[in-house]
């Protein structure tokens, strides 16, 4: 009987092993979004604004001068948005 641990040079035991690992990750990586949600749940009943506690870790993971650049151009783009628009052009006759 042959050994099915090594075929064509790939280790069998090495691929269960890694196999084994991302699969554990993944449970964990599924616990921890679980308590997440739970913990945005919490804030809910409490009375918090999940989105806006969502919206502070995004902007918590900026960097200040990403941070800066977004809150800059945000302003630009609603000041745009509330300025009367241009006259048009008329054509000469």
């Amino acid at each position: 009987m042959t050994d099915m641990t090594d075929t064509v040079g790939v280790a069998g035991d090495r691929i269960r092993s890694i196999i084994e690992r991302v699969e554990r990750l993944e449970e964990e990586i599924k616990d921890l979004m679980e308590a997440k949600k739970e913990v945005f749940a919490e804030a809910k009943g409490e009375g918090l604004d999940v989105k806006i506690l969502k919206d502070i870790l995004k902007i918590r993971k900026q960097d200040k001068d990403e941070r800066d650049e977004h809150e800059t151009l945000l302003d630009v783009y609603l000041r745009a948005m509330d300025a009367p628009a241009p006259a048009p052009i008329k054509a000469a006759a």
